[in-house]
């Protein structure tokens, strides 16, 4: 854990804690009934090259305040990034008149006060790196020379990238909270384009932690890059069948990505989900278990309240494949008469438990079929499960990889592929939110795109 003491971090968040309730106090003077404010900003160096050369460097400071007051059931909003006191007196009357011509919403208003996170513990988020341009530089070159020396069928690369950012997360409302944490995000990515022959393809890899002490070394990243490229290479085409298919833990992450969307308050009360009336219903196979952990140590998707300030907690969302939770806010808790789950702006480090050892062992257990390393285009839909999207990977035998396949579609739906999960992997994915290992559905249909 950081010490307080000397960071300007810390005196940065004071000031903004100032701020917000300096607007929340002049929202009430002005007759708002409730309130509330949040800032986030964000401060840091991006650098990128390509084959040797300096593309560009950055020095990034973004950030705003935003205030929702709400007379009675009106609500009106605004924001600045200038927090000047005259600027935020300025901006909250501004709210307050916009409030005036907004419908009367029954369901508007602050999160319900006993829900709320009035002592945040550290979850230890805030490690900044005080790196140099050129070290910056370094670690790009590093990675994209480590991809080019790999194989000489590496011939181009399209780039090199590293990043270092700190910020900060001030939230306060009329229920007398106002607090706030600092954080840090740092990474290392790169992309090569390999040739054999006439066929040419390209893949990246990348590293990205809240400390800089748990990044992939720079080498190690343009190394896995150029593996990654050169695997691909002397691809074929399949053709049209029914398959088992091994989606890679890399990309897995997204098929529960649609979860997400699925059971969010505003899909649902819009009645625009697939996974509508489904809580306490058998949505995943029996071998799926999903487990939600917000308060993980320097956790990359870990924070001690949502958006609104409700409290995190942990909770399991999927259960021998029955729905246990759906992800509200406040807004769509009331909506649909039900209690805040703490998802205001998003989920909070899923876990999802492995059945395997790894993949090898899943592809084993799957003997024939397609590991899907790559996915292209947005064929998803939400509202009624289809799926229909561009992909590329293995073709599979007898629980070996056979030789690589490109311009393919898998389609299927939702519904039946989350049913079809038969096994998933211990060769976790942690660089997100979704922490899960490669999936094996049982049966989908390919085709060559």
């Amino acid at each position: 854990m950081k010490s307080q003491q000397n960071d300007p971090i810390y005196s940065q968040i004071s000031q903004v804690k100032d701020a917000v309730a300096e607007v929340l106090e002049h929202a009430k003077k002005l007759g708002a009934t409730a309130a509330e404010a949040a800032m986030s900003s964000t401060s840091g160096l991006s650098v990128s090259t390509r084959m040797g050369e300096v593309e560009t460097i950055e020095f990034n400071q973004d950030g705003g305040l935003g205030i929702s007051v709400y007379v009675g059931n009106n609500k009106g909003s605004a924001s600045t990034a200038d927090l000047n006191p005259k600027t935020l007196r300025t901006v909250v009357e501004k709210a307050i008149d916009i409030a005036k011509f907004t419908s009367d919403d029954p369901f508007n208003g602050v999160a319900d006060k006993e829900l709320l996170e009035f002592n945040p513990q550290d979850l230890d988020l805030y490690h900044p790196w005080d790196v140099s341009p050129e070290q910056g530089i370094e670690l790009c070159h590093t990675a994209e020379q480590a991809a080019l020396n790999a194989d000489e069928r590496i011939v181009n690369s399209d780039g090199a990238s590293f990043s270092s950012h700190q910020g900060l997360r001030v939230y306060g409302n009329s229920h007398g909270l106002i607090a706030g944490f600092p954080r840090t995000r740092h990474s290392i990515s790169t992309m090569v384009i390999g040739k054999d022959g006439e066929q040419m393809q390209r893949d990246s890899a990348y590293t990205v932690a809240r400390d800089q002490a748990g990044l992939t070394d720079a080498a190690a990243v343009g190394l896995e890059a150029a593996s990654e490229t050169l695997a691909k290479l002397n691809s074929q085409k399949l053709g049209t069948m029914k398959v088992p298919v091994v989606f890679r833990a890399d990309i897995a992450n997204s098929l529960f990505g649609h979860l997400v969307s699925a059971i969010g308050g505003g899909a649902l009360y819009r009645k625009s989900s697939f996974l509508l009336d489904s809580l306490g219903t058998q949505v995943f196979s029996h071998c799926v278990n999903i487990a939600e952990r917000p308060h993980i140590l320097k956790g990359l998707a870990s924070s001690p309240f949502d958006s609104e300030g409700v409290k995190t907690v942990d909770s399991e969302i999927i259960q021998g494949g029955e729905l246990q939770t759906y992800l509200l806010a406040s807004y769509a808790a009331r909506k649909m008469n039900m209690t805040p789950t703490g998802h205001a702006g998003g989920i909070h480090n899923w876990l999802v438990e492995q059945t395997h050892n790894d993949l090898q062992a899943l592809l084993k257990t799957m003997g024939t079929g397609l590991l899907v390393t790559e996915l292209m285009g947005q064929g998803v839909n939400t509202v009624t499960g289809d799926y229909s999207r561009g992909a590329g990977g293995f073709w599979v035998e007898n629980g070996e990889i056979q030789y690589p396949v490109s311009e393919i579609t898998i389609a299927g739906n939702l519904k039946d592929m989350f049913k079809g999960i038969s096994a998933i992997g211990g060769d976790i994915e942690r660089r997100g939110g979704i922490q899960t290992g490669s999936v094996l559905i049982e049966q989908m249909q390919i085709a060559g795109a």
